[in-house]
């Protein structure tokens, strides 16, 4: 005696027995793959398309079909549609309306398709799309660190290291080192996108199909350069899952070091900037406080895209080829971690758009004359002084200056003749706040021309790259 069919899964033939209930929640995963709709409808258009090329449906067929997937489309955009958890997920939730849209021809749809190529070519669709999204938020966040760093390219501020301070810089010249991360995680997102171009899509279970499906035709479509060469890599990989994890868990620890710096420059000890009203909240118990919640989130969500990319990392560790379930749980990394990145590249560019700098306070702090004393060192170095002996001499002059609780500058050339004799000048003469900064004009330096130049280079590259963003759009 056969088995009979036991419900409406796609696989119910082989079975006798419904699925347990708690099966059925446990193994569902439409609550949070909805998020591929309109690429299962992109990749469902395409492969209708193809079947009627290559003769396995006809011309009636096809248009019964793409009429169904235009009508669930509209259903899906007006929220009409039914996300059914016993269907499983979005691949089935979509073919089962399909057939009570269009009937019995429904089930020709996934003619050489299998759910694992139609997984994989839905998820490929999906990571290119984000990938562009975050690459033009980082962009536009670029864009505003360089329009600030503009209107601050004359404010000075100490640098620090072990967050001591260091050295004076330009709070542009601070603002573009941001810019550099940003810009090569732009890079990043852009070389894990152009690994996204081989199709999955014809691939089947695992081995392809003995129809003739022409794989050519879908990959062009859908926009691939071409079809994955082997179908067992096209359905077990997540590469590219992996390269955009990765490349926003990196984008995610530069924005929370910047947010960081937010923290400190707008607590009362630095005062350096201000958070508007809109980016920052109160207090429920303390009127006094304007707390810097937006930036304190950011750093805090860093974790979490961490965490999404360690966790698929130990999903796709030691998988045997090619399909396993195990791979349902790529999709909520991804979309957490897109999603999370977004947000905050959101918030964090209205955040730097609307802060208020405190340059007088940023000033007091850059004149502290500590800040020089590696001037004076390298002023002993033009000398002819070693620089480990003239390190060690200003070092004692620092210790002396400490101890006397007397400016740096105050030295006079027999002052700083007791801690070394080829001192050329009094202090005073030798530094100056000015000095340190215009001094350093290698590249890189800190240096007016310098950094007006890189400001004006940052912004032709950023305002190029978002111009060739907003032409892709329009050609697509």
């Amino acid at each position: 005696m056969s088995p009979q069919p036991t419900g409406n899964k796609p696989w119910s033939g082989r079975f006798r027995e419904s699925t347990d209930p708690a099966v059925e929640r446990f193994t569902a995963s439409i609550d949070f793959d909805r998020a591929l709709a309109q690429y299962d409808l992109r990749g469902s258009r395409a492969h209708v398309r193809m079947l009627q090329s290559v003769g396995l449906v006809s011309a009636d067929e096809c248009n019964e079909m793409l009429r169904g997937l235009d009508a669930i489309e509209t259903e899906i955009q007006t929220a009409k549609f039914v996300y059914d958890p016993a269907l499983e997920d979005i691949h089935m939730a979509i073919e089962s309306r399909l057939g009570a849209l269009v009937g019995p021809v429904a089930g020709k749809l996934h003619t050489g398709r299998s759910r694992n190529d139609q997984v994989a070519t839905d998820f490929a669709l999906y990571l290119r799309d984000v990938e562009s999204a975050a690459q033009r938020a980082l962009l536009e966040l670029c864009a505003v660190l360089i329009e600030r760093g503009t209107e601050h390219l004359d404010t000075v501020l100490p640098g620090y290291t072990h967050l001591q301070r260091a050295q004076p810089v330009r709070l542009a010249h601070h603002w573009l080192a941001f810019v550099g991360m940003f810009q090569r995680d732009v890079g990043r997102l852009c070389d894990a996108r152009a690994r996204l171009d081989r199709a999955p899509l014809g691939a089947g279970a695992l081995a392809g199909s003995t129809l003739p499906l022409d794989r050519e035709h879908t990959a062009r479509e859908l926009g691939f350069a071409a079809p994955n060469p082997n179908s067992m890599d096209a359905v077990a990989s997540r590469d590219g899952a992996l390269e955009f994890l990765s490349a926003a868990a990196i984008a995610m620890v530069h924005l929370s070091r910047l947010a960081e710096e937010l923290v400190l420059w707008s607590s009362s000890e630095f005062g350096f900037v201000e958070l508007a009203d809109a980016y920052s909240t109160g207090s429920s118990l303390m009127p006094n406080k304007k707390n810097p919640d937006v930036p304190e989130l950011v750093r805090g969500k860093s974790g979490r895209v961490i965490g999404d990319l360690v966790a698929l990392l130990t999903v796709l560790k030691g998988l045997p080829l090619t399909y396993n379930r195990d791979l349902q749980e790529d999709k909520e990394p991804v979309f957490d971690a897109a999603r999370t990145l977004c947000d905050c590249l959101e918030v964090m560019t209205g955040a730097i758009a609307t802060l208020r700098v405190n340059t007088a306070r940023m000033g007091e702090a850059a004149s502290d004359p500590m800040l020089l004393a590696t001037d004076l060192a390298e002023a002993l170095v033009r000398e002819g002084v070693p620089f480990r002996e003239a390190h060690e001499a200003v070092g004692r002059a620092v210790g002396h200056c400490v101890e006397k609780e007397v400016d740096l500058r105050s030295l006079s050339r027999e002052d700083l003749h007791g801690f070394h004799p080829a001192f050329p000048a009094s202090a005073g003469e030798l530094l100056s706040l000015e000095s340190a900064l215009e001094s350093r004009k290698l590249i890189g330096g800190t240096a007016r021309e310098n950094v007006e130049q890189n400001l004006n280079q940052a912004r032709s590259a950023v305002a190029a790259a978002l111009a060739n963003f907003d032409a892709d759009r329009g050609n697509a």
